[in-house]
């Protein structure tokens, strides 16, 4: 039976669970099972310990590990965690790269009862602090800088900004620090399983406003959100699932990604270079079946078919999200790939829409999908908060049993971004099918899309201000055929700048990337403008400033 916690109970504190009557009714439903996380993965590893679990194709591998394999490996890795002090109920930021060891990693922590907050490879000091001081977390998970960043620096800066990171475990050389501890589950006292409808793990938002927020996936929730996206891909063991984005994001996390393959055990193969000329040949060698890719990425895969000689033909199943595929896309990966494609949109704070594998391509081709799951309640509302006829452009709001009910510990957000009866406002502009089918048309937060990252335009308009040349700036998404939108900074330059002295977009981006920003938030344009166009009641008027930019591009 589940246990009470028994160590650091402020878990709990700035948690916001689902109502009673809401988790009872998921209950009975036998959507919430009742189990840990980790409990798909264990009896695959029961049923079929010997069938290969997870295949590192990063430059730390190649190795692959049998499921038994990897049971034992995560573990000796909880014991490590529980041998080094690491109790039930705290938070460590897990940072690393696409790995065996990011598995290990999350699955050791899971045993010992320590919530993982997931946070990305690209991130910074900036967003890293932030998201450790909101947590509470007492440690931090990285890895050296064999991959180009090196994360035990950033580590060094986060103990002298956040004094509770009492703990350093780096992957490969350790420096100052310690390494990824093990130990022999004999000689500890394992954790006895949580509450599942305690938070599991931490996702991070794609920071919609300012920095990024914490996301708290219960155990129950979490375990939901795999099983069901499994049963959408049709997934089975004989599947391959090939890891290409950042492992820790939501998408190839559990939708269904490795934790929806491992509770179906199938195959989990991880590359940390998402290149066509590597990825194509991991899939030939590995017979992948299924993998996740944004637009953009699915663009260049698309555009190298012509040129790259690997057999791809095994792929059955190429989900495409995190931004809205166009059309035109859509229609030539099928005809590149035949036919795989699958169209996901969604949020880390829980709603995912999918289309269909038996759906018709031309469905496929022009709307985002239909909700997972028939308890999600979905509304598409006006400003006015109310709900407009199917066919009419409205905000998403939803809920259901995988949806939060609240950011972790951001009462002020909760105040905006949640109903009074527990809808979540995505911030996203959709129209809605009679089937059911969502479109995607826009959003209503000021959020710019690159790559598949959202990026807070006051986030990167904050820590532009602080820069001497600029007195006045704007940040918006100008339209790329490559990125979906690329971020455009209009600058007003301050008096103090010389007249003749361009502001270079190299000069910014260090600038920012020396204030700890990650990367993906960086500038990839600025134009220097004389004055920034105002509303009437003098805010600025960033569709008037997009029309602007827009029509003097090139």
């Amino acid at each position: 039976m589940p246990t009470p916690l028994d160590h650091a109970t402020d878990l709990l504190d700035g948690f916001t669970p689902y109502a009673d009557a809401q988790a009872a009714r998921y209950r009975d439903a036998e959507l919430f099972r009742g189990l840990p996380l980790f409990a798909g993965f264990d009896a695959s590893a029961e049923s079929t310990p010997d069938a290969p679990a997870v295949t590192d194709a990063s430059i730390d591998g190649p190795r692959t590990l049998t499921y038994s394999e990897l049971r034992e490996a995560s573990l000796r890795r909880a014991a490590g965690f529980v041998a080094a002090g690491l109790r039930p109920g705290e938070r460590v930021v897990l940072q690393q790269n696409n790995s065996l060891e990011f598995v290990v990693n999350l699955l050791g922590l899971l045993r010992a009862r320590v919530a993982p907050v997931m946070t990305l490879p690209a991130h910074r000091i900036t967003e890293i602090a932030h998201l450790a001081a909101g947590a509470g977390a007492v440690a931090y998970i990285g890895e050296d800088g064999r991959r180009g960043f090196d994360f035990r620096d950033l580590a060094t800066e986060l103990q002298s900004r956040v004094p509770a990171v009492t703990q350093v475990f780096v992957s490969g050389d350790p420096g100052p620090f310690a390494t990824a501890p093990d130990a022999d589950p004999a000689s500890v006292d394992l954790p006895a399983s949580p509450n599942s409808d305690l938070p599991a793990l931490f996702l991070v938002s794609g920071g919609t406003t300012g920095l990024p927020k914490l996301i708290a996936r219960t155990h129950d929730d979490y375990d939901l959100n795999a099983r069901l996206s499994a049963e959408v891909a049709k997934l089975t063991a004989d599947d391959t699932y090939l890891v290409a984005l950042p492992a820790a994001h939501n998408f190839p996390l559990c939708c269904p990604g490795i934790l929806g393959v491992f509770g179906v055990g199938g195959h989990v193969v991880f590359t940390d270079n998402p290149s066509p000329d590597n990825t194509f040949d991991l899939i030939e060698r590995h017979r992948v079946t299924v993998t996740a890719l944004v637009p953009a990425l699915a663009q260049l895969w698309c555009a190298a078919t012509e040129w790259e000689p690997a057999d791809i033909s095994s792929l059955r199943l190429l989900q495409v999200g995190g931004a809205k595929l166009a059309h035109p896309d859509a229609v030539a990966l099928d005809e590149a790939l035949g036919d795989v494609v699958q169209q996901v949109f969604g949020m880390a704070e829980g709603l995912i829409c999918y289309t269909r594998p038996d759906e018709p391509r031309n469905l496929v081709h022009e709307v985002q999908g239909s909700p997972m799951s028939e308890f999600d309640e979905v509304r598409v509302v006006d400003e006015e908060g109310v709900d407009v006829p199917d066919g009419e452009e409205g905000e998403l709001l939803v809920r259901g049993p995988y949806t939060i009910r609240g950011y972790y510990r951001a009462d002020a957000h909760n105040e905006k971004s949640f109903t009074p009866d527990g809808f979540y406002r995505s911030g996203d502009k959709v129209t809605r099918l009679p089937s059911g089918h969502l479109s995607v048309t826009g959003r209503i937060k000021d959020t710019i899309v690159r790559a598949g990252e959202n990026v807070a335009a006051d986030d990167v308009e904050e820590n532009l201000l602080a820069h001497p040349s600029v007195r006045q700036v704007a940040v918006v998404g100008l339209p790329d055929d490559a990125l979906g939108e690329k971020i455009c900074a209009a600058v007003v330059l301050s008096h103090d700048h010389p007249p003749a002295q361009p502001l270079e977009l190299a000069t910014l981006r260090m600038f920012l990337a020396d204030r700890g920003l990650a990367s993906f938030k960086l500038p990839d344009v600025v134009r220097v403008i004389r004055t920034l166009p105002v509303t009437a009641v003098g805010k600025i008027d960033k569709k008037v400033l997009r029309e602007q930019l827009v029509s003097t591009a090139g």
